[in-house]
């Protein structure tokens, strides 16, 4: 297996939250086939993965659009974090990129940049101890177009007054790398080393 590095070129470090900092997925999987089952609707692992990066709102209209189901995005954006904020405390850190933030850590400056809301990002910051490391989180909160969208990670870099193709960007979906090339910062799969 690879070593996690850092890119010589890098002088900015921006890392996405779910399933690249904090093994989220199985929870926020967990939480959105609990909510699906109220409709009735099964949720394949597949297709959950085929979505990662891509806002919650955006997931609901999406399988309004596949499956014909009627969810209604901001309430079941709102139930779907309300769930998975219950199955927090099961939250475990992704440890080669948890200790590549750890040594980083008053070296270059570093920014979380994720397509989940704020309030449950910064409670996933909190419950691992994160934010001893992290002072800036752009959430879906805080930007018009989600990921493969880059507004997200460009304003990483803005927050941390570093030029995008300065920036090194750790992530581990599709939608999310797309935005790191389009911003053009330096993309790292992290799926290639763990």
């Amino acid at each position: 297996m690879k070593k996690l590095s850092v890119d010589p070129r890098a002088k900015a470090l921006i890392f996405d939250l779910d399933g690249t900092l904090v093994d989220s997925m199985p929870l926020h999987y967990e939480a959105w086939k609990d909510v699906c089952a109220i409709k009735g609707l099964s949720f394949s692992e597949e297709e959950f993965y085929s979505l990662a990066g891509v806002p919650t709102d955006r997931i609901s209209e999406i399988l309004n659009e596949r499956h014909g189901t009627d969810f209604e995005p901001k309430a079941v954006s709102n139930l779907k974090e309300e769930t998975y904020l219950k199955k927090i405390d099961k939250l475990q850190p992704i440890k080669p990129v948890f200790e590549l933030a750890k040594q980083y850590h008053g070296k270059l400056p570093m920014a979380i940049g994720t397509g989940s809301p704020g309030r449950h990002s910064w409670e996933a910051v909190r419950a691992l101890g994160l934010d001893k490391y992290f002072d800036i989180l752009v959430s879906k909160n805080d930007v018009k177009e989600g990921k493969p969208n880059p507004e997200t990670f460009l304003k990483c870099a803005k927050a941390m007054d570093i030029s995008p193709e300065y920036c090194q960007v750790f992530e581990d979906g599709d939608p999310g790398l797309q935005a790191a090339k389009t911003a053009g910062m330096i993309a790292t799969d992290i799926r290639e080393y763990i």
